[in-house]
């Protein structure tokens, strides 16, 4: 008869590095799949979000202006 030999599980620090380098190697593996942009991809997309950030900073601050006119001066103006 033929004798199975059962793996000894492995300890616990020897189980969580193997698992971390498992995960490691999984991760490099989709990063490889990654169609990273190319420079002038980036820089046209950096413009876009830097244009769009300062557009919307100035609608906002107008608005907040309106309504301090508005909520602000205006109640102040009929309480008089």
């Amino acid at each position: 008869m033929d004798r199975v030999q059962v793996a000894q599980p492995a300890g616990r620090l020897s189980g969580w590095v193997g698992q971390t380098r498992h995960f490691l190697a999984a991760v490099r593996e989709e990063l490889r799949k990654v169609t990273w942009p190319t420079r002038d991809e980036l820089i046209k997309a950096t413009r876009m979000i830097v244009m769009l950030s300062i557009l919307l900073g100035l609608i906002i601050g107008l608005m907040d202006y309106v309504f301090q006119l508005i909520f602000v001066e205006g109640f102040a103006r009929l309480t008089r």
